[in-house]
């Protein structure tokens, strides 16, 4: 019963002396890539102490005082993973409290520009309707000048085929006027021989 005993109060002792002479804490990081580092270093950590773990345990099987020898490779895993965590812990929390800041700065930032790009938005909307404005106005001016410039044809037109009118109509006139001259001037000479005729003695 005693012999039992001796491995677990051997276990024990040496998990207070452990305790006590416990490793000073991992030191803070100053940047993110400090953090990394450190962070890759507790995980090669608990990587190799995972590899020695299962080798040991393996080897332990071999020997006589098998329980004593896993526990002792169960003893230098535990302190290796402790140390792993206190390696990682202070540069986990520095990512995430740097993380945090930056989230926070860009929200700040954010809300600080939030007026000016509120202005921007507004100035660009105001520029957008009076470029749009613009625009509309040219339109309506070009379809007005479309309209006039159409309408000063139409008249144009008009005026030319009045002018044609009144030309034919006088031309059409004097061509009256000739044929009325020219029949009173056959008419007369008619005339004027008929009398030379009535006036000439009868043989």
């Amino acid at each position: 019963m005693h012999v039992r005993l001796i491995p677990a109060l051997m276990l024990f002792a040496s998990t207070m002396l452990c305790a006590q002479t416990e490793a000073p804490s991992a030191p803070v990081p100053q940047t993110m890539e400090q953090a990394d580092a450190q962070r890759q270093k507790a995980e090669t950590m608990r990587k190799d102490a995972e590899k020695r773990h299962q080798a040991e345990q393996a080897a332990c099987y071999q020997k006589i005082l098998v329980n004593a020898c896993l526990d002792d490779a169960k003893k230098r895993y535990t302190n290796t993973m402790i140390e792993a965590r206190k390696l990682d812990a202070p540069a986990r929390d520095f990512q995430r409290e740097t993380r945090r800041t930056e989230v926070e700065g860009e929200k700040a930032k954010r809300d600080a520009e939030r007026p000016v790009r509120e202005a921007e938005q507004k100035e660009k909307a105001e520029q957008y309707r009076t470029t749009e404005a613009e625009k509309a106005a040219a339109r309506e001016q070009k379809q007005l000048e479309k309209e006039q410039k159409a309408a000063e044809n139409r008249k144009k037109l008009a005026d030319e085929r009045a002018k044609r009118k009144v030309k034919e109509e006088k031309r059409a006139k004097k061509q009256a006027e000739q044929i009325e001259k020219k029949a009173r001037e056959r008419a007369k000479a008619e005339e004027k021989a008929a009398a030379k005729a009535k006036a000439e003695p009868k043989p």
